[in-house]
């Protein structure tokens, strides 16, 4: 994986907005009443899957710093891909408000 916190930010941002696509264009197809028991296991599948993938954006680089003997370098690169999520979170956040602000 890469060393650039950066990278992990946007990825886990990707990884985010893929799923809320899957799930928004998805909802024109299936209803409540077509997916019975199989939304709720798909939607804990998803929970669990989401988990990992989030987890291993997150906590995989920073746990090999920490394993390594560099707990200053860890710390500061799980910070920064927290820093970075937020900035990105933020920017999409923000540019969807102006869209919105100035469409309707």
């Amino acid at each position: 994986m890469s060393k650039n916190p950066f990278i992990h930010a946007l990825l886990a941002s990707l990884y985010i907005n893929c799923l809320v696509s899957l799930f928004w264009w998805g909802s024109q197809f299936f209803t409540d009443a077509q997916g019975g028991v199989i939304i709720p296991i798909g939607m804990l599948s998803i929970f669990v899957f989401s988990a990992s993938v989030m987890g291993y954006l997150f906590l995989y680089e920073p746990l090999v710093l920490l394993m390594a003997g560099k707990k200053e370098e860890a710390v500061a690169f799980f910070f920064k891909i927290v820093a970075f999520f937020a900035l990105v979170t933020v920017t999409i956040i923000g540019a969807w408000a102006l869209c919105i602000y100035f469409l309707y």
